[in-house]
């Protein structure tokens, strides 16, 4: 059941897709994903060098059979990228599927994807950014609602209106998502024409989620208020969890404060010091509206197979009565 054009495209069980999380979707997480019938996408932003880089997609190579993909980030970092130099080694190491998130991609990294023979999925948050990238060659494209964790644009659509809006629009498959967390979700967002959902916010509650456990029972606890958006001021709105360093980086934006004064308090350096040390308030967690609906800590593949065996069972009772 729930076989699609994703499903077929990537050679994976289910269609659901783990949303990339910096620090987060490591190899190990990458690979618990795609054990458990998604598609992991690992974060190549975590690494510092081609040498990090390269072992990681070693250790991924090693801990799944399955297929996964690289995230390839094009937001404002403390630490500027070069994708042309991950771009090298992710296809030495022979990966098929790369993800960009982000500013649009450039078109000379479009050009290698092409003649890599890579599938390219962008992520975006608007029609006219789905439509840019179709024209540039995605293969597939990403579209998450304002309610979602990350990046969220600045165009302020909702799930239910940006998904179908996409889907009659576009003529590659659509991975949809913001505020996902089970099967009536995953159900609706096929529903709306997607032909695969994206989640990220309700994974951080999962057993093999490398955050602290103090983090992983905070965002139990949260409600679906507990969310903020930062980073508008400079062109990267992220909606994320609304603890006391995501305030302070209101606060500065509030004061026009400038892009290396923000930077100190949302770089992934602090954020790293939360999710390995349990201070809660070190630095900012994107994190959905949806956080509000978790309230258990299961395996990934506890988590798939119960969003698919929920969604069969309400299928199946929309149809019967």
């Amino acid at each position: 059941m729930f076989k699609t054009k994703i499903t077929e495209i990537l050679g994976i069980k289910y269609p659901i897709v783990g949303g990339t999380m910096m620090w987060i979707t490591t190899p190990e997480f990458t690979s618990a994903i795609s054990n458990a019938g998604g598609l992991g996408v690992l974060a190549s932003a975590i690494y510092q060098s081609r040498e990090a880089f390269a072992d990681a997609l070693d250790r991924t190579h090693d801990l799944t059979d399955k297929p996964f993909a690289v995230n390839l980030n094009l937001f404002p970092m403390m630490r500027p990228i070069d994708n042309n130099d991950y771009l090298d080694i992710l296809i030495e190491k022979d990966i098929k599927v790369v993800e960009t998130s982000g500013h649009s991609a450039p078109q000379e990294l479009c050009t290698r994807f092409k003649e890599a023979g890579l599938i390219w999925i962008h992520k975006c948050v608007g029609l006219r950014y789905a439509l840019k990238v179709q024209d540039m060659g995605a293969d597939i494209i990403t579209v998450v609602g304002y309610e979602n964790g990350g990046a969220t644009g600045k165009l302020d659509t909702g799930t239910l209106v940006l998904v179908p809006l996409i889907a009659e629009s576009v003529n590659v498959p659509l991975i949809g998502g913001g505020g996902v967390s089970d099967g009536r979700g995953f159900l609706a967002i096929l529903a709306l024409g997607a032909h695969g959902v994206i989640i990220g916010t309700r994974l951080l509650a999962t057993q093999e989620a490398p955050v602290h456990e103090n983090l992983k029972h905070a965002l139990l606890r949260a409600s679906e208020l507990d969310t903020m958006l930062i980073m508008r001021s400079i062109g990267a709105t992220h909606r994320v969890w609304a603890n006391a360093a995501a305030k302070k980086c209101a606060e500065l934006e509030a004061g026009r404060a400038e892009l290396a004064e923000i930077l100190k308090i949302v770089g992934g350096e602090k954020a790293k010091i939360m999710y390995e040390k349990g201070n809660l308030d070190a630095g900012i967690i994107s994190c959905g509206q949806v956080v509000g609906m978790a309230n258990d800590i299961p395996t990934v593949k506890e988590l798939f197979d119960r969003i698919i065996a929920q969604a069969g069972d309400i299928a199946n009772n929309i149809w019967t009565g």
